[in-house]
């Protein structure tokens, strides 16, 4: 394969392709590692920006993944989609119904010269829990578990990214919950680059590093998830409904009370704020990663600190902006932490015109965010 300068240089597909209704127009610089997702609505072009990153849908550009050159039209490259290091997992897990989950895997492992295998059987065996599976034909595997083998089939290809066409967007809400935590470690475990696709904003918070948010074929919007979904004025907040308005919050665990099953997470540097959740069935390390979302509706705002409150978190913060909402409804972005370093986290709080009113809620007012609950996300 043609090589470019620095094998490290990320995903970058340059793109156009007419559609019947729209055209598919971008400019992706997306990193090499981690989960990034192409997100909107249906219809918006998700799908056909990945079929035109693989070769399966023939757009004029120019596509590199991680400095292998796959297309290049100024010059007249193509490598067709056979050629190109990619797994795809599509929305179906499209199993041969005839072979085991074994002998599914097997495939393709078969389809990888032996000098680019990097994924072992064994490996993909134990990431995917799914040992007990191998023997077993197709039609006696649950969805989840048939959405399982395929992820490991599209891995066994040892490909240098893997596209996942929504995965989950067949499954009901227990087959989900059965395959999210599995897709949790893919990206870090082998570290690799994930294109996702979804309009499940659910998964975008779990999964995603960063968030690509397409509208008509053209991406409105680009950046990490924490940052997008914090902030009024990016295309992504105003496409989401007063019910699924959320923070992502990032942290390190540093501390369990093991009487009141009380997890602690040290987010933000300068000062370091402590969050506070009771999770009886976890077992996280000192200095694990943890990623948790709060809704805005599940902010509260007060002018003091209270005490006798039930409310576990209460965190000194500023407001730096508001916006109507629904009606009768404000969302307020707060900057928790005030005066802190740059990577201190925003955070949404959706409050009553009448409450945003009688507080006198304006941008630079210092405030106590109460967070009534928070949702682990991995």
């Amino acid at each position: 394969m043609t090589q470019v300068q620095n094998p490290h240089n990320g995903i970058h597909a340059r793109l156009r392709l007419q559609r019947a209704s729209f055209q598919l127009q971008v400019n992706l610089q997306l990193p090499g590692q981690g989960v990034t997702a192409l997100f909107g609505p249906s219809g918006c072009g998700k799908t056909s920006c990945l079929r035109a990153i693989t070769g399966l849908e023939r757009a004029q550009g120019e596509v590199t993944v991680n400095g292998e050159r796959w297309q290049d039209d100024d010059s007249g490259h193509w490598l067709p989609t056979h050629q190109r290091a990619l797994g795809y997992v599509f929305q179906e897990a499209s199993l041969f119904p005839h072979l085991s989950a074994h002998d599914n895997i097997r495939y393709g492992l078969r389809r990888t010269p032996a000098a680019r295998q990097r994924v072992q059987l064994e490996r993909l065996v134990e990431l995917l829990g799914i040992g007990p599976l191998l023997a077993r034909k197709p039609a006696t595997l649950s969805g989840g578990e048939r959405q399982r083998v395929a992820i490991a089939r599209a891995l066994a290809t040892s490909p240098r990214v893997l596209l996942m066409d929504e995965p989950l967007a067949a499954l009901d809400a227990e087959r989900k919950a059965e395959v999210l935590p599995y897709l949790d470690q893919l990206s870090a475990q082998l570290q690799l680059p994930i294109l996702y696709v979804s309009h499940s904003i659910d998964e975008v918070g779990r999964l995603a590093d960063q968030v690509v948010l397409l509208q008509a074929g053209r991406v409105v919007a680009q950046g990490p998830v924490a940052e997008l979904l914090s902030q009024l004025d990016t295309p992504l907040a105003k496409t989401l409904p007063d019910a699924q308005q959320a923070s992502i919050l990032e942290g390190r665990v540093c501390g369990h009370d093991t009487q009141d099953h009380l997890w602690s997470l040290q987010i933000g540097t300068l000062p370091p704020l402590q969050l506070h959740w009771t999770q009886a069935d976890a077992h996280y390390q000192q200095g694990e990663r943890v990623r948790l979302r709060v809704l805005a509706r599940d902010v509260s705002l007060s002018l003091m600190p209270q005490s006798g409150s039930s409310i576990l978190n209460s965190l000194p913060a500023v407001v730096t902006a508001m916006q109507a909402s629904s009606p009768g409804q404000v969302l307020v972005q707060l900057r928790l932490a005030p005066g802190g370093a740059d990577d201190t986290p925003h955070l949404l709080a959706l409050v009553s015109a009448r409450s945003a009113r009688l507080l006198q809620l304006t941008p630079g007012l210092r405030v106590h965010a109460q967070l009534k609950g928070v949702a682990v996300l991995r």
